[in-house]
């Protein structure tokens, strides 16, 4: 069963659902919500979590030892009960094993945990991912966090913190294609509007910063630093009032992708018994 879990410090509280160790709510001391209600009407999630793979793979399906595999998009991790592991009064650390039921989908041993830990205006997400087998393990892990957007979406703007030649690549029918557009800046900032969506999310598999500012009629809002990770999708619905922030190891298939993980562009591969770790933030301004 799920049951919600509260974090807190002087600055800000924190709830995480144990199913999908999904952050629900982030409030600062006057109560105000920085992540997105879950209002199915648009989008019924809050921020989770993606693992073993990040976006579509090509017909959903990999192979591995001659055996094909079918795996959902952004993977199974979003779907299941995690269970605590450690809790303090401003941390909270969940985990997930492999099971029969995942090796069905996904045939390595593994252990996957997820650390929330508030300090001031900040909340870290820790993934921490333990290959438990006695060969390499191929995985993308990445956060899918949806900002609440009250009142105007175009009143917003995000800024990177460094200078960007951004360039995104299109998705077609969930995959990447290889078409890619220039995304240009306004004095350092990108005005948000719905039709910057249209074709779905905008996809970096490379940038030179480090985080990512949300504004709210030019005043900083929240950032999102993500040093960790090399890869970044931004997107939202139409005309819903969210904007996702998704740090990202790895990304949806092309076209061209030959169905072995291991060969998969921007996959992560993990030695027998070896641990991954990577953080990213969400800093209340």
């Amino acid at each position: 069963m799920a049951l919600k879990t509260v974090i807190k410090n002087a600055f800000l509280t924190a709830t995480i659902n144990s199913f999908g160790a999904e952050l629900c709510s982030l409030k600062n001391k006057d109560n105000k919500e920085y992540i997105w209600e879950g209002n199915p009407d648009f989008w019924g999630k809050h921020s989770p979590i993606l693992f073993p793979i990040v976006g579509t793979l090509k017909n959903n399906s990999f192979h591995y030892n001659a055996k094909e595999y079918h795996l959902s998009r952004h993977g199974f991790a979003r779907d299941m009960d995690f269970e605590i592991v450690d809790e303090k009064d401003n941390s909270v650390t969940f985990s997930i094993h492999s099971s029969e039921e995942t090796v069905k989908v996904y045939p390595f041993e593994f252990e996957l945990q997820i650390i929330y830990t508030l300090d001031n205006y900040n909340l870290s997400i820790e993934y921490k991912v333990i290959n438990k087998g006695n060969s390499k393990m191929p995985f993308s892990i990445g956060a899918h966090p949806a900002f609440a957007l009250p009142g105007n979406f175009e009143d917003h703007s995000i800024q990177f913190d460094k200078e960007e030649s951004l360039e995104y690549y299109l998705l077609e029918n969930d995959l990447i294609s290889n078409q890619t557009k220039k995304l240009e800046t306004q004095e350092g900032q990108i005005p948000l509007t719905y039709e910057l969506f249209k074709n779905d999310a905008l996809i970096f598999k490379t940038l030179n910063s480090k985080s990512l500012t949300i504004l709210e009629d030019r005043n900083p809002v929240l950032r999102v630093n993500f040093k960790d990770f090399p890869s970044l999708g931004i997107w939202t619905k139409m005309n819903a009032p969210f904007l996702c922030i998704e740090p990202w190891f790895g990304y949806s298939d092309t076209n061209e992708n030959s169905g072995n993980l291991f060969e998969k562009e921007g996959i992560q591969v993990l030695e027998e018994k070896a641990t991954f770790r990577s953080e990213f933030s969400v800093e209340v301004l």
